[in-house]
């Protein structure tokens, strides 16, 4: 059968996202609440700003393009606390929005914007350049391509979103009505870490499910006026914008439940560390590789950050080790999550007080979730439930679960069933408890004579080797053993960099090392690589495309 959450069913309102967050009859805080704060510069936008910027910019795309329910605006930016209201204006006019990753070239922001159909694109002045090709290489034209930011244009051609308005005076404009259960929210493309990305179709009711959910799966422990000042939660707000994780966590919750958010244009160790001490940061979301900072760079003990209550790490799974050394070094709680993009995002999450007694777990289903371990099509041609405790690849059903794909039908159809199943690709288990844990991903288990090993399980024991400061396993071919074996990518840490020790040398002692601490089929076979970085997705995510990429330019070497 499959499992329910434990927490309680949510009554989820039919409703928009702007009647869900700017016309709620509930909302405990004031609207002159600052909710968003720019941590460089100290500008802000209260509740009421929000709002009302929000809407000036959704009139004036009524006004200047005659927007239309469904027209997609793109954004291409870094991080930036006008994103909100640009986001909340498109929809207030009925539009949808479409986030693309700032470190886009011009061809990848270009078949976004093709893709995605997009009128209008918001950018910033230093990403204009890419901005500009993309949108000739796409047929949009230059006059479609707007400002955010404190920087405007110095040759005055392209508009500020804030000049976006209704000047005439003379036509009032109501706003759009949509269908929350069917018209779009978001078309949030995935990371694209294999093949090429697919725009993910978010509905109004997706996301309303989804801050509901995280709100529950927190516990109700975020407030807007809570602490000894009375001052509220405040969240550093560094993760990307673009991606589901930072979109919804970092602007949707803040706007909903009142506390506020502390916004980075993009992550910088030094600057995390400040602005925690400086804002008196209480909680933050957080990235595998955050973590591992925080738990071996120098630099984090030059900084106060008793502030912080509480860290939530989501994209990759953490290692026991890794949260007991942030634990013993800093005394900062992290527990885990997890979602999908394809899920608006947020599934599971470890309870406040459950931090330190399921480690290793993603947590707990949230509500209004069903879940389920099946076994692969691979070794069986109908799927089947697997009991608790055995490992299968995990399906989810809620309201949070994405529409299907865009212009995409055969990948819809290849993980959506028709009664709502979704197929998420991540392989895992649940314990007895109702903890759920990923292991890795179904393309990414590396079958080794017949054995399945999962990389994700090698990189967390070898994060332990005082020589690793990072690590990617990725399967390469083997003639000599007539299969896929693992290799290790590593990056040596600063005490195996100063002991003399060769590369050659290094390896060796890692491969022995792991060698005693794990089955033989999944001992390094294919060998150790040393690098100066692994290749991550701005969310975390190892890229081991790039990694299968570069194995096969390599010269083989000799076995370990």
């Amino acid at each position: 059968m499959p499992a329910q959450s434990t927490l309680p069913p949510l009554d989820i309102p039919d409703v928009d996202l702007w009647t869900f967050l700017f016309e709620r009859k509930d909302r405990p805080f004031p609207e002159d609440k600052v909710i968003f704060r720019d941590a460089d510069t100290d500008r802000t936008y209260s509740a009421k700003q929000t709002k009302e910027v929000a809407q000036a910019f959704g009139q004036g795309l009524k006004a200047i393009w005659n927007w239309k329910k469904g027209d997609v605006l793109a954004l291409f930016t870094p991080n930036s606390i006008d994103t909100p209201a640009v986001t909340w204006g498109t929809q207030w006019a009925g539009g949808v929005v479409s986030p693309a990753n700032p470190a886009y070239t011009p061809d990848e922001l270009a078949y976004q914007l093709k893709n995605s159909g997009a009128r209008v694109l918001a950018t910033q002045v230093a990403l204009l350049p890419v901005a500009r090709e993309a949108a000739k290489k796409a047929g949009l034209s230059e006059d479609r391509i707007i400002l955010l930011g404190d920087q405007r244009d110095p040759q005055a051609k392209f508009k500020h979103f804030s000049s976006i308005r209704n000047i005439s005076g003379a036509t009032r404009y109501r706003r759009t009505k949509v269908k929350p259960s069917k018209d779009l929210a978001f078309l949030v493309y995935s990371s694209g870490t294999t093949g090429v990305p697919k725009g993910v179709m978010l509905s109004h009711r997706n996301l309303v499910s989804n801050i509901l959910q995280g709100q529950a799966g927190e516990g109700n422990q975020l407030t807007w006026n809570g602490g000894a000042d009375g001052s509220g939660d405040r969240i550093l707000a560094f993760l990307p914008f673009y991606h589901i994780y930072g979109l919804n966590m970092l602007i949707h919750q803040p706007m909903y439940s009142g506390f506020e958010a502390v916004v980075m244009a993009k992550f910088d160790l030094e600057k995390w560390c400040s602005h925690v001490q400086k804002h008196r940061i209480t909680f933050t979301y957080v990235a595998p590789p955050v973590v591992v900072l925080l738990g071996k760079h120098p630099i984090v003990d030059k900084y106060d950050l008793s502030s912080i209550r509480m860290m939530n790490c989501g994209a990759a799974p953490l290692t026991r080790e890794l949260v007991e050394v942030v634990w013993r070094r800093l005394k900062l709680r992290v527990k885990q999550g997890y979602g999908l993009t394809e899920t608006s995002p947020v599934t599971h999450t470890q309870p406040w007080e459950d931090w330190d007694k399921s480690i290793g777990s993603v947590g707990k289903l949230l509500p209004n979730m069903e879940a389920k371990y099946m076994t692969s099509p691979e070794d069986d041609s109908e799927p089947k439930e697997v009991k608790v405790g055995e490992v299968g690849e995990l399906y989810m059903r809620g309201p949070n679960v994405f529409l299907g794909y865009h212009n995409n039908k055969q990948a819809t159809d290849g993980c959506l069933s028709p009664d709502g199943w979704f197929r998420t690709g991540d392989v895992g288990f649940q314990d007895k408890d109702g903890n759920f844990y990923i292991t890795d991903r179904v393309k990414e288990l590396i079958k080794y004579n017949g054995f399945q090993v999962a990389p994700a399980e090698l990189e967390g024991i070898l994060m332990d080797n005082e020589a690793v400061d990072d690590v990617a396993v990725i399967g390469v071919q083997s003639d000599a053993n007539g299969s896929e074996v693992p290799r290790a990518y590593i990056v040596r840490s600063p005490k195996s960099l100063q002991s003399g020790t060769s590369p050659e040398k290094e390896a060796e002692r890692i491969s022995a090392w792991l060698d005693k601490k794990v089955a033989y089929h999944k001992r390094l076979r294919g060998g150790i690589r040393f690098v100066d970085q692994i290749p991550k997705s701005p969310s975390g995510k190892i890229l081991r495309r790039i990694l299968k990429e570069q194995a096969k330019k390599e010269v083989p070497k000799a076995k370990l």
